[in-house]
């Protein structure tokens, strides 16, 4: 009974595991802490997260402020010319002997008897296939990082530095107004400027296209601020229309150039805006600051012939803008004004902007030469010098017709101005303290010169 049995033969599995001893790898990756709160702080899609992580986090090479590059290229001889060897590789370099040791490959570094012990005929990895962590180590002495992070604020330190990068823009006004660079000892009020090369001082007096160094310069004109066409507010809107307020001609109707938008406040609109600007007064205030809409009307005037006479009443190089014969309707207490007729009513579609920066939303530039444009005429003053003069555009705002809806409509219909009587007067003293704070923001003499 028992040679009937069949015989079973298993085989024993025995599961042996070795270990993979490799150096570790030689430029390891640097794990960065962030903390996983998600996209509901908003930090990581803020453009101020990406600049902390910078300053937080050095470099693990010695750079310079700028990088190994050059960004001014002004004192570069030959650069704008095309000659590009001052910025380009020698050819042929010799090979400094202490930099040898840079060029030793990757196989020769790392720890020479850990890499010997491994086991010939398992598969090359750079990572261990045991149960305990992975982790990545420098094989550079933390002690040798601290020296090394000591020696890299140094030279950094000089050209990061507020007070260099303060003299480096004072010499910017220096070579253009040499005449005015302050050459005495520094102050809290006063503070020289960086050196000024021969090089810099050639690119200012001989300029260069740098594309097209063949180009001639004909003309040029000193970039200057307008500070008597500053209204009260201190800056300009542009206003873009859906399309033509008024019927189409054949001709421009100039009555456009002197039509008047006044801002009427819906209250419907300012319980939406005072709910947009208190929920950006609880968030990280990380999107710009949400913008009051308006409704406007539109106001023309009711002749066209007034046009001619608004022009010259606005026109402070007319001899004869205090004219008043000028106007063209008479008033009930006997005085006399322009009458404009209000048009139709527009409202806000989109605006864009921030009224609290001046200077970084959109600039309007005007060449002025007053020999060109005014010339030797008997009697007319020259308000400017020669210069392009720019204005500060805050906001544009896109506007069209409003539509009447309902009882809402009616009513606002009740409270309408359908006609104003326009005269043109010197600004009370409020205005033109108002206007004179606007006008010192960019030149402090302003205030000086108005007192005295």
């Amino acid at each position: 009974m028992a040679s009937q049995n069949k015989v079973v033969h298993q085989d024993y599995i025995a599961r042996i595991r070795y270990s993979n001893q490799l150096p570790p790898p030689p430029n390891p990756p640097k794990l960065l802490d962030i903390p996983g709160t998600g996209l509901a702080g908003g930090q990581y899609t803020s453009a101020a997260y990406a600049s902390r992580l910078v300053r937080e986090q050095p470099l693990n090479i010695e750079a310079d402020a700028e990088l190994g590059m050059p960004i001014d290229l002004i004192g570069i001889p030959g650069i704008f010319d095309g000659d590009e060897r001052a910025i380009s590789a020698r050819p042929g370099a010799q090979l400094h002997p202490a930099d040898r040791a840079l060029l030793k490959p990757l196989s020769t570094l790392g720890k020479a008897a850990a890499a010997s012990g491994g086991a010939s005929f398992l598969r090359r990895t750079e990572y261990t296939a045991s149960q305990a962590t992975q982790h990545f180590t420098s094989s550079t002495s933390k002690d040798l990082l601290k020296i090394r992070d000591a020696k890299r604020r140094k030279p950094s330190l000089n050209k990061e530095d507020p007070i260099n990068i303060m003299r480096n823009i004072i010499k910017g006004f220096d070579i253009a107004h040499p005449k005015d660079a302050y050459k005495g000892e520094d102050s809290q009020t006063n503070l020289r400027g960086a050196q000024v090369t021969d090089a810099e001082l050639r690119a200012w007096s001989q300029p260069k296209h740098p594309n097209n160094p063949d180009l001639k310069l004909l003309d040029s004109y000193p970039v200057l601020p307008d500070l008597e066409a500053i209204p009260t507010t201190g800056f300009y809107m542009i206003m873009k229309f859906e399309g033509n307020p008024l019927a189409r001609t054949d001709q421009y109707d100039h009555r456009l150039d002197t039509a008047i938008m006044r801002p009427v406040i819906d209250e419907e609109a300012e319980a939406i805006y005072q709910e947009k600007l208190a929920a950006w007064e609880a968030s990280d205030k990380t999107k710009s600051e949400p913008i009051r809409e308006y409704d406007y009307d539109y106001f023309i005037p009711q002749d066209a012939a007034a046009v001619h006479g608004i022009k010259r009443k606005l026109d402070l190089n007319d001899p004869d803008n205090e004219d008043p014969e000028l106007y063209t309707d008479d008033m009930e207490d006997g005085k006399r004004a322009f009458k404009f007729a209000r048009l139709r009513t527009y409202e806000t579609k989109s605006q864009k902007g921030d009224p609290k920066e001046y200077y970084n939303h959109t600039l309007a530039m005007a060449l002025h030469d007053p020999d060109a444009d005014v010339g030797d005429v008997p009697g007319v003053k020259k308000r400017l010098p020669k210069g392009a003069y720019y204005y500060p555009i805050v906001q544009t705002t896109a506007v069209r017709p409003k539509r009447n809806v309902g009882r809402i409509a009616y009513q606002q219909e009740e409270t309408k101005i359908d006609e104003l009587n326009i005269t043109v007067a010197d600004a009370g003293e409020e205005l033109q303290a108002a206007q004179l704070e606007k006008r010192a923001a960019i030149d402090p003499t302003v205030r000086t010169s108005e007192v005295a």
